[in-house]
């Protein structure tokens, strides 16, 4: 076994604790990482306080990795010690059914294996990258392109590819009028990304307190929700809304500025149900969607993506012992625009 520092919560109302984990002994395919940075996502203050369900705890979060290759199993041909990589929200899938085989592992039918809090094919629990060490089968490992340095990739992991991927998915590009719905963690990047492809961006957000950093990012429109003229100015405009934020809205209001055949994309995950009168679809033969980060194939893709466009994510780097602040000030929407921890301050 491989021993490694980390930061564990041991309840939903509990701090975090520095404690050290075991990490398996390479198997012929995987790859062992020493972890440098680790995004902080919405995701992982949802599971360590067992929102989204009821938590087995101790729990180590982080499934935005970046880190450096420093051993590989003898029959890996992905890697070799010394490369830059990343791992997002998924280490395995089952591989064979009809979704991993069109690369669509994080739909795998009998359940892709998340990166943390859940059960491995050995029957041990997952622990993420709050953590000085990972061991990863090379499938699920992703290639750091040169340019983007690791601390900023981190977050493209998660935050990257989760709004990649319905922006590839539903085609934004030039002459498509996008709309971001919040401009936090998720919302920062995909206003970079759907800016980069070409289309026309519109931030939505409660206030127009980031309206600056939303033009500065790409955004070419900035409006405030809480303003009711901005519903009625703005029905029947996008073609395409992301939906990043975790939170309940009012589907029906943002379903109204959607164009005849646009999309309400949601990649929020809000704790709470939400619902619509189906005549809000109706009306425009309108859509409302859902995405799930992406596979591994359009992970590597985004990567380059971003390389290539010179994005990365805008972030506040903290120590470990920062964590617990950090989670609130998530909460406060005080963070421009992720956290990300430096693992090199993660001593036991």
């Amino acid at each position: 076994m491989i021993t490694a520092n980390a930061r564990a919560v041991y309840g939903p109302s509990d701090p975090f604790k520095a404690t050290t984990i075991d990490r398996r002994d390479l198997e012929p395919h995987d790859v062992l990482i020493e972890i440098k940075y680790a995004g902080i996502c919405h995701s992982d203050i949802h599971t360590a306080r067992s929102e989204w369900r009821q938590e087995q705890y101790p729990i180590v979060p982080g499934h935005e990795i970046a880190g450096i290759v420093t051993e590989v199993g003898s029959k890996v041909t992905k890697f070799t010690v010394g490369d830059r990589v990343g791992v997002g929200c998924m280490v395995d899938s089952c591989g064979e059914c009809e979704n991993c085989r069109k690369g669509e592992e994080q739909y795998c039918l009998k359940g892709s294996t998340m990166t943390y809090a859940d059960i491995d094919k050995y029957g041990q629990r997952t622990q993420g990258g709050y953590s000085t060490h990972i061991v990863v089968e090379e499938d699920f490992v992703l290639r750091i392109p040169e340019g983007i340095s690791l601390d900023v990739a981190a977050p493209l992991l998660c935050a990257g590819i989760t709004t990649y991927s319905p922006l590839n998915r539903w085609k934004a590009g030039p002459g498509k009028k996008v709309a971001v719905v919040g401009l936090g963690g998720l919302g920062h990047m995909a206003v970079k990304i759907a800016h980069a492809m070409g289309a026309e961006v519109t931030v939505l957000s409660q206030t127009l307190r980031k309206k600056e950093d939303g033009l500065r990012l790409g955004a070419d429109h900035y409006y405030a929700t809480s303003d009711p003229e901005t519903f009625e100015k703005l029905a029947g405009t996008f073609d395409l809304i992301i939906n990043t934020v975790s939170a309940k809205l009012d589907v029906n209001a943002y379903l109204s500025l959607l164009a005849l055949d646009g999309t309400l994309v949601n990649v929020g995950a809000p704790a709470e149900p939400m619902s619509l009168n189906v005549f809000s679809l109706i009306g425009g033969r309108r859509s409302y969607a859902g995405s799930l980060i992406g596979g591994i194939r359009e992970t590597q893709e985004m990567l380059d993506f971003c390389a290539e466009h010179n994005i990365g994510s805008e972030i506040e780097v903290i120590s470990a012992d920062q964590i617990d602040e950090a989670y609130e000030r998530v909460l406060a929407s005080d963070v421009r625009y992720r956290f990300v921890i430096d693992i090199s301050t993660m001593t036991a």
